[in-house]
Parts: structure tokens; sequence; C-alpha cells
């Protein structure tokens, strides 16, 4: 048995993927299977800033990629929005600050269908949260994931919209994040009552350190009789 470190990329069918966006851009993407097992379920990662570095290589999403389908058997679609470039590719478009990117997401859930993934759930890291606060309530996701969310973008009534939806919502906060730690998270998503805040103690917010933490927490989320995750692999 070896131990899993940061860079350890373990078994899985890989495949680069293209999306089309209703406005008609093309984005970068890349959906990871399990290499022998049906997917139990599907993760749509949603990167953070792309004007501070955020993209679909971000350490937490390329692991998970790296990870879930083998440990997991959970599939993982990353893909970098609308002018965000990585080692992949960049995709078409600009930076619209979270308001034409409704059409990424929804080129991603369309991928999806089309590929009949099972049980899709949305997980958004930073400026990704925003994403998918304001343009993931689509009736074919499970629910929604926000790692470090900074409330940037969101308003009120995306929360409200979310407590109406009554979709799960996990939300992974760090203790010393730089916009919104646990207690303020606590009170922000009180509006959403089906909301579950997990602080992480001593994490700050690109969770540098703490991958398996958030990794499990994802995991225990979406398909809990498979968390925590093994460190070691065959």
């Amino acid at each position: 048995m070896s131990e899993i470190r940061a860079n350890t990329v373990l078994p899985a069918h890989r495949e680069p993927v293209t999306l089309h966006t209703a406005d008609g851009l093309a984005l970068v993407g890349e959906l990871a299977l399990p290499e022998s097992n049906p997917p139990v379920a599907t993760i749509v990662t949603l990167h953070p800033l792309p004007t501070h570095g955020g993209m679909m290589d971000s350490h937490l999403l390329r692991k998970a990629s790296y990870r879930l389908p083998a440990l997991a058997d959970i599939a993982v679609l990353r893909f970098n929005t609308r002018g965000t470039e990585s080692d992949a590719g960049r995709s078409q478009g600009e930076f619209d600050d979270g308001e034409n990117e409704k059409y990424d997401v929804a080129a991603a859930l369309d991928l999806v269908e089309y590929r009949d993934l099972p049980a899709p759930w949305l997980v958004g890291w930073s400026f990704g949260t925003d994403l998918a606060l304001r343009h993931g309530r689509d009736p074919s996701i499970e629910g929604a994931i926000l790692i470090s969310p900074p409330l940037r973008y969101s308003t009120d009534d995306d929360l409200a919209a979310w407590a109406d939806s009554g979709k799960p919502l996990v939300v992974i906060v760090p203790e010393f994040d730089d916009y919104l730690r646990p207690d303020q998270a606590r009170r922000r998503f009180a509006a959403v009552p089906q909301a579950k805040v997990i602080g992480v103690p001593g994490a700050k917010h690109l969770f540098v350190g703490y991958t398996e933490t958030v990794l499990d927490a994802v995991v225990a989320a979406i398909a809990p009789d498979r968390s925590p995750l093994p460190r070691t692999w065959r």
C-alpha cells in the first residue's frame, strides 16, 4: 500500500470535454470517471475567481478529480468558466463578474444530463460558491457544497431561493477565512434551514494542508458510506 500524497493521481477514465453554452461559447473541461465501476454520484466543480488565479486546476478541484473516481466511485466534471485558462486550454469569452457565467453552469449540467451521469452535486469553491448559489438551483441537481463562500455576489434573495428549493446545502468554512468565518457563516446561512455549516479549525481560505478534511466532508455529503476516504492506495 502506498500513501496518497498531494500530487498522487489514482486510476480513472479521464477525457477532455467541451461544454457549449447557450450564448455560443465553447468551454474547456475534463470528465473523470471511475475506471471499473459505474459512478454512484457526480460532482460538477465551480472554480475560484479567475481574475485571482482560479481555474479548473485549482488544487482542491484537481485533487478531487485525482482521487474521488478511484476512492469513492464519484464522477468529477471540472471546467474553466468563460475567459479562464489552465493547462487544458482557454475557454472562449470573457469573465463577466458572475453574470453570464449562468450559461456556463447550465452547459455543465447539460453535459451531465447528456452523459446520463447520476446524482449531480455542485461543488463550488470561493467565487464558484456564488455561481452555485445564484445559478445552480436546477431541478436536476441533488444539492450543493460550498467551500470558503465569500458571499460576494450572492444576495439574501439567493439564500431565500435556496431555502425554498429544499435542496441540501453543505457549507465548509475555514476558521481563519479572509471573507466569512464559521460564526458569521452560521448567521448568514441561518436563512437556509437545511444548510449545514462545517467549520474547519486552523484552515485558511485556500485550505492548503487540509485537502483530506475537505474531500472527506464533500464525500460525506454525497456518498456517506464512502467517507472518510482511504489515505493509502494498493
